[in-house]
């Protein structure tokens, strides 16, 4: 029974910390966008989730409407997630 509630305490105290890193976002500058391969080039600071230091790199984009409002040299913040075993944007939006 010990075990059950520690485990039960340990849990309340991480979960909030993981909610909050499933939606946290990086931040980055446009690049080049390309548009018929559905991809940004981004010049970016670390990505957490993904363990990645910073650098510039192309990534594929999951809708292709998200590079539609994109300039270059625009600020952004994003989320990137390895999908099928490819880094991939499933969030983009101007950096305020």
């Amino acid at each position: 029974m010990k075990f059950v509630l520690r485990a039960l305490a340990i849990a309340s105290l991480v979960l909030p910390f993981s909610l909050f890193a499933a939606d946290e976002l990086s931040e980055g500058s446009v690049k080049k966008i390309d548009a018929p391969n559905q991809r940004v080039m981004l010049a970016h600071g670390p990505i957490a989730n993904i363990g990645m230091m910073p650098m510039t790199m192309m990534f594929k984009v999951k809708d292709p409407a998200m590079l539609k409002p994109l300039k270059d040299g625009q600020k952004v913040r994003f989320r990137v997630e390895d999908v099928g075993g490819e880094y991939t944007i499933v969030r983009i939006e101007a950096a305020k």
